[in-house]
């Protein structure tokens, strides 16, 4: 597409844009703001040797992968030699070896993280008002006060924590105990009923803290942060592997470095992550921001990406495409088969997980560089928006390809264009992950990591009914600790070593100042819950009813676009067979 036609197709879809960020929200989805999915997550930015990730909700461990989603419930072990990152809009969690964490709590306000046992660090490189931070631990609750850069080490039997402040400000908290950490200040946590807390000299830097520095080094000289919002993860990835032209109808724009007959949502894998279903997983390294923020544009004959608003914090989102559908469309190419294609820049978003009110808007408006707009159209027919890249990027593989969660690249299918004329637009793929597209890799064993104690509410300390982190009246408050002399701990407390494996004590629960959220629904349960509509991540009065052991009860969203139930119904006429296409050679980060 030629700059010309870029600009008339921007002039033709902005009235069809506005339409789409003003249609009301079905009565069913005109919840409060709560109701929507997170607007920002962790992905897992940086691995290193063997990491072991139990998604929540499931048994069974498995390889961590770049650009995974980690969310609410996640755990990761880091073995001997390992280490791993997590990027999360403003913070920047980072595990060394034998470090066992798990994701208690993430959405929109907070961030709470429950560490077993071995080293993390935690970069805030911004705290927004109302956001709260908080490291849990088998000798007390962390929470962080205001930006910086911090450090826990719990060893693996749960007696001792070392906390150190090396910039900001973060307030110890466990049963009657409550002190504060300022910069340049290190505390070694023992017990946890009550809670000892000794001041100690901060240790002598190691490998793990020069290599957490060069990681914010990186992220500070990203060059791509002159033209996308610094929050959106991934941002510093594009750095190596392409480079920024302006475009005379689009401003800046990121072309990466692919090979020809690359297109977007080609190269990678479907997954299934909550709440949202399913998710783009990206084959190449720097995927992660331009498939999950933004828009890619065709500009001649070359791919670029268009980001949002740098001013602005997008929304994350599992993947920017429509999929197609409708029976005609099944008839032309048999039985099986699922097909999507990227939206251009100004093309509408339909999420086909549940929001609340005014998400709809965000996740477009956060997006979408758009500043002309003077028409408001309604829009009442999705099909009759003419997608820009149906015809020239719709990728389509078999059934079980999508649902399985494999490789999409080597099982894409070759469709005629009379078939894709035909295809409508559908609100989601009809297909219900299998526990492979609900994990990030293969299979392995447990590692040598403790009992998790996040996941049962039950066995955990909630110490916000103890903490008094402001004096209340009538009570005597929690006396300052005193300092010993500069002498104390001069060097960081070794952590022993488990072996692998054999039988250790049982530690002590984590110490919280918030409770944490209930355990999530198995997966096996929620599978089974989607049969009547494959496809359709559930809603939160089902995922209620579940962990009440109620029925799931029937789904309350209205989809757009409509999804005629003849069409999922129905039995599927058998057509021609498919026809594989060879994918092309992509470049060294593909190989």
């Amino acid at each position: 597409m030629n700059p010309a036609r870029g600009l008339q197709l921007a002039k033709d879809l902005i009235a069809v844009f506005v339409g789409v960020l003003l249609f009301p929200a079905p009565a069913s989805l005109a919840q409060t703001g709560s109701d929507n999915p997170p607007g920002r997550v962790a992905r897992i930015s940086y691995l290193k040797g063997a990491v072991s990730f139990l998604p929540a909700g499931q048994n069974q461990w498995s390889e961590a992968t770049l650009n995974y989603i980690v969310t609410t419930g996640d755990r990761l072990y880091t073995d001997r030699g390992a280490r791993a990152e997590l990027e999360i809009g403003s913070y920047t969690i980072r595990l060394w070896q034998q470090t066992d964490l798990t994701v208690t709590n993430l959405n929109d306000q907070i961030m709470q993280l429950g560490l077993n046992q071995g080293s993390l660090r935690v970069s805030v490189y911004q705290l927004p008002e109302g956001n709260t931070v908080e490291i849990d631990t088998p000798n007390g609750a962390l929470k962080v006060e205001r930006k910086g850069t911090y450090r826990a080490d719990v060893d693996p039997n749960g007696n001792r924590t070392l906390v150190e402040v090396n910039d900001g400000k973060l307030e110890v908290t466990g049963g009657d105990a409550s002190q504060t950490l300022e910069s340049g200040q290190a505390a070694l946590l023992t017990g946890n009923n009550p809670v000892q807390v000794q001041f100690v000299d901060i240790p002598d830097r190691d490998d793990f803290d020069k290599w957490s520095d060069e990681r914010d080094d990186r992220l500070r000289s990203s060059r791509s942060a002159q033209y996308v919002n610094a929050f959106a993860a991934g941002c510093d990835d594009l750095d190596p592997y392409g480079s920024w032209r302006m475009a005379a109808d689009y401003g800046p724009v990121w072309y990466p470095t692919v090979a020809a007959g690359w297109a977007p949502y080609r190269f990678g894998r479907w997954v299934w992550i909550d709440p949202w279903g399913w998710s783009w997983l990206e084959d190449e390294p720097w995927g992660f921001c331009p498939f999950h923020y933004g828009r890619w544009v065709l500009i001649g004959a070359a791919w670029g990406w268009l980001p949002g608003p740098i001013a602005v914090v997008p929304v994350y989102a599992p993947a920017f495409v429509a999929f197609l559908g409708g029976s005609a469309f099944r008839i032309g190419v048999g039985t099986g088969l699922v097909a999507w294609f990227p939206l251009g820049p100004v093309e509408p978003f339909f999420p086909w997980y549940h929001y609340g009110d005014t998400y709809l808007q965000q996740v477009n408006i956060t997006n979408v560089r758009n500043t002309n707009i003077t028409n408001v159209i309604n829009v009442t027919n999705i099909n009759d928006v003419h997608y820009a890249y149906k015809t020239v990027a719709t990728t389509a593989v078999p059934a079980k390809v999508f649902s399985d969660g494999q490789p999409v690249g080597h099982h894409v299918v070759s469709l005629k264009p009379e078939q894709l004329a035909k295809a409508q637009v559908t609100p989601h793929p009809p297909a219900n992950p299998t526990s492979r597209a609900a994990a990030p890799g293969k299979p392995v064993s447990p590692p040598p990591v403790r009992p998790a104690h996040i996941a049962a509410a039950n066995r955990i300390t909630h110490a916000a009914t103890r903490a008094r982190p402001v004096p209340q009246a009538g009570r005597t408050p929690p006396q300052p600790v005193p300092r010993p002399p500069t002498t104390t701990a001069s060097a960081r407390p070794p952590v022993p070593v488990p072996s692998r494996p054999g039988p250790r004590p049982v530690p002590p629960p984590l110490i919280t100042r918030r409770p944490p959220p209930p355990s999530p629904v198995p997966f096996e349960q929620r599978q089974r819950a989607m049969m009547e509509h494959p496809g359709r991540p559930l809603e939160p009065q089902q995922i209620e009813n579940l962990l009440l052991g109620r029925p799931v009860g029937r789904m309350l969203d209205r989809e757009f676009p409509p999804h005629p139930a003849a069409i999922t119904r129905q039995p599927l006429p058998v057509g021609p067979p498919l026809e594989p296409v060879k994918p092309p050679k992509l470049p060294h980060w593909n190989e």
